[in-house]
């Protein structure tokens, strides 16, 4: 919800900081090297955040947390099918030059910096918010 200019600006300053991360995450690299891992997951709970900000109740933040465990869960189930399907005899060459693919990589990558952002976002935010609730309302 792009509702006010305060929102829109941070989520636009969120965004930003999205893209420099996942930027020098990519200059640095991320092979075996810790600081361009960090800024590959910052750049993720940015992203995440840039959507989530304006969330005011822990309820929101724990559906985020149910989803990004369900997506974790489909992911891993995704990636255990498609290594059984490539490792099968009757696997068609283009099938697994694909699956090795950098491209195919990437992805995986990406979709497992933005699942474990979901869910650092969906487990800090709605521990936050159930604290901020239980002051306000004690």
């Amino acid at each position: 919800s792009l509702s006010t200019p305060r929102v829109r600006k941070r989520t636009l300053i969120l965004l930003a900081v999205c893209l420099f991360s996942a930027g020098a995450a990519i200059l640095i690299g991320i092979d075996d090297n810790l600081p361009g891992i960090l800024l590959a997951l910052l750049a993720g709970v940015t992203f995440v955040l840039a959507f989530a900000h304006p969330w005011r109740t822990a309820r929101q933040f724990l559906v985020l947390l149910a989803a990004a465990i369900i997506g974790i869960v489909l992911f891993i189930i995704l990636s255990i099918a498609i290594d059984t399907v490539t490792q099968g005899p009757g696997a068609s060459g283009w099938l697994v030059n694909l699956i090795d693919s950098p491209a195919f990589e990437a992805l995986n990558l990406i979709l497992i910096m933005l699942l474990l952002a979901a869910f650092l976002v969906g487990a800090l935010g709605s521990l936050v918010m159930f604290i901020r609730g239980r002051r306000q309302s004690g």
